[in-house]
């Protein structure tokens, strides 16, 4: 199976280095991305949206053949959802990686510091203790020398979806930092940032638990979750 993979803010492709080879020894092919304004520190990230990032994945779809397995990490998740809702009739499971879908309309994360017009890693401070759990001084210091500042737009603008048909396509979330049990809780209360997540027909639930970046604190057992989701 193909398997594209796209990962959260500040990220590229190699994050997902001590992942791939767990899905490659399975018989998979993984799909690593880097998205538009990610490709290094100089990049030029001036009008870089939402939409850019979906169309980047939705490229990536086209140019595989066959039905393909999305996963998406952190803010990589409304990413991979809206390349479903683009392309539903060629996608044969998502993955959420520590991530929901972000209902129509909704931003992934406005309140994430701008600067110059950009988003820079912010200090470890800005994030809660539960995003840290298992990133110990030396998986921080290698996370933020590869960290690349965010295009803005992308934290802010509203998710655009069309095609109810994505709804059909089957969903696992991978819990890290709050459990399956939870997530299907705050579901049950109504709590609207996951009116998305609560439409879709099919959703399976893993707990791995650890911080917000299990690529990095616990990359085997998340190749190994990804495997069992790819089936």
């Amino acid at each position: 199976m193909d398997v594209v993979l796209v990962p959260g803010f500040w990220l590229g492709a190699s994050s997902w280095d001590d992942v791939v080879p767990v899905l490659e020894a399975a018989g998979h092919v993984a799909h690593p991305l880097t998205l538009p304004g990610l490709e290094s520190a100089g990049a030029d990230r001036t009008g870089i949206g939402m939409a850019d990032h979906v169309a980047a994945v939705v490229r990536a779809v086209d140019g595989l053949e066959g039905p393909v397995v999305l996963v998406g990490h952190s803010g990589g998740g409304p990413v991979v959802n809206g390349a479903a809702d683009a392309r539903p009739d060629r996608v044969a499971r998502l993955v959420y990686v520590d991530t929901v879908p972000r209902p129509a309309g909704l931003g992934v994360n406005p309140a994430l510091p701008v600067v110059d017009g950009e988003i820079p890693l912010p200090e470890w401070s800005f994030f809660e203790d539960e995003d840290l759990v298992d990133l110990d001084d030396d998986l921080r210091r290698r996370f933020r020398d590869r960290a690349v500042p965010m295009p803005a737009a992308v934290a802010s603008d509203p998710q655009v979806l069309h095609d109810e048909r994505r709804l059909a396509v089957p969903a696992t979330v991978v819990c890290c930092e709050f459990t399956g049990a939870q997530l299907r809780g705050w579901m049950a209360e109504g709590d609207e940032d996951l009116a998305e997540l609560a439409a879709v027909e099919s959703v399976t639930y893993v707990d791995l638990p650890t911080g917000h970046w299990p690529q990095f604190t616990r990359p085997a057992d998340l190749g190994a979750v990804l495997v069992d989701a790819v089936g």
